[in-house]
């Protein structure tokens, strides 16, 4: 929903000012520069909001707000008052009259939208469709951890991504960190004191520039009550310890909306190659899943009909493993895509283990297996 905010003001730079500080929110400004201008544009538009100056030609705030509240289809808009600093009692007489808060001239760009935040839920304007934020991109990550070893084991297990990260141990330091800069995604510790954790998380959620901020809770995997009350108030995800990073990476992933699919599917030439990790975590493989019938049709669009699979990194299967690359090679059926897998010594032998797998061919090297594709794949029909 886009919420409409009517700014009545005489002075054409508070409106310039009102209207900047709205701009990276999902809001239409409307303008009025007096308060007859205002009741007319509000009985048009019937704006969510109505930031109204006090003091203006015509017919100032006060008579304004005096008829929009006795107007029945008018009278539940939410008010904010602007006033100078002298006018700061006026405005606390008139509050009676049905005002949700008032602003002191001159303001912060940040208090004015703090404050309406308070009264409408403000949404970033999302980033435009053609720039999709990638696994590649930085990202500023911050952890509030009592437990320093718990901060550096996140740091040193994610050093591989471009992600930066700052870790606090107290919720006065994190409160601070906010101020300054807000973070991508916040990873909070339940542990901290006097259940701060929750103390903070409430910050978060009631504050505009973090309002729709991932928020994650770190805590023992055996304290079932507190990933219950943290499920129940609302973080975004539940991260137990001891920590499994390449979950956390995963799940941080998919918490910001990245594009993680150039870390498993690549393509080399005239061929899709799908690579799986070492560690293949369930989250891990849903994630792979989750890019897998995309990244092929995609393939199949820009005229691609090889795929090879390579699986040589992996240690030993299981079956969240054997499923996926089902997965993968009836996709390559169904879309006519000629696919070899690579694996090695131990994942061979495994495979001839299971009567569903002993049929499988797997080639030892990439380049083997690239070859394979290109001399069997169909011949694609000619276009124009």
């Amino acid at each position: 929903m886009r919420y409409k905010v009517l700014t009545v003001d005489d002075s054409k730079t508070v409106r310039i000012i009102v209207r900047k500080a709205f701009k990276p929110y999902d809001c239409e400004i409307l303008e009025a520069g007096n308060g007859v201008e205002g009741l007319a544009v509000a009985a048009k538009e019937t704006p969510d909001l109505v930031l109204l100056d006090v003091t203006m030609p015509v017919m100032d705030g006060v008579e304004m707000l005096t008829k929009l509240k006795a107007d029945p289809a008018l009278k539940g808009i939410p008010v904010i008052m602007l006033t100078a600093e002298g006018g700061r009692d006026n405005v606390l007489k008139i509050a009676k009259i049905g005002v949700r808060d008032y602003l002191v001239k001159p303001f912060k760009e940040e208090v004015l939208i703090e404050k309406c935040g308070r009264v409408i839920d403000l949404k970033p304007i999302a980033e435009a469709p053609a720039k999709v934020k990638s696994i590649s991109d930085p990202a500023d990550i911050l952890i509030v951890e009592d437990k320093p070893a718990i901060i550096q084991q996140i740091q040193e297990g994610l050093r591989h991504t471009p992600w930066r990260f700052k870790g606090v141990s107290t919720q006065a330091e994190a409160l601070g960190q906010l101020s300054l800069t807000p973070p991508d995604l916040i990873l909070v510790s339940l542990s901290l004191a006097e259940e701060a954790a929750f103390s903070f998380f409430r910050h978060v959620r009631t504050s505009v520039k973090t309002k729709y901020t991932p928020v994650f809770a770190l805590v023992v995997k055996t304290e079932t009550a507190q990933q219950q009350q943290a499920q129940t108030v609302g973080f975004s995800a539940i991260i137990t310890k001891p920590i499994d990073i390449a979950e956390l990476e995963a799940k941080i992933a998919k918490a910001m909306n990245l594009d993680t699919s150039q870390r498993y599917y690549a393509t080399e030439g005239e061929v899709l190659v799908m690579r799986l990790p070492e560690n293949c975590a369930p989250a891990v493989l849903a994630e792979v899943a989750g890019h897998l019938k995309p990244k092929f049709a995609e393939a199949v669009d820009a005229g691609f009909n090889k795929v090879v699979i390579d699986v040589h990194q992996i240690k030993t299967l299981h079956m969240g493993i054997i499923k996926l690359l089902f997965q993968a090679m009836q996709t390559c059926r169904e879309l006519a895509i000629q696919f070899a897998l690579v694996g090695n010594p131990q994942i061979v032998s495994e495979c001839k283990g299971f009567e569903d797998t002993r049929g499988w061919t797997f080639f030892d090297s990439i380049d083997d297996a690239k070859t394979f594709v290109s001399k069997n794949a169909p011949q694609l029909a000619a276009v124009g």
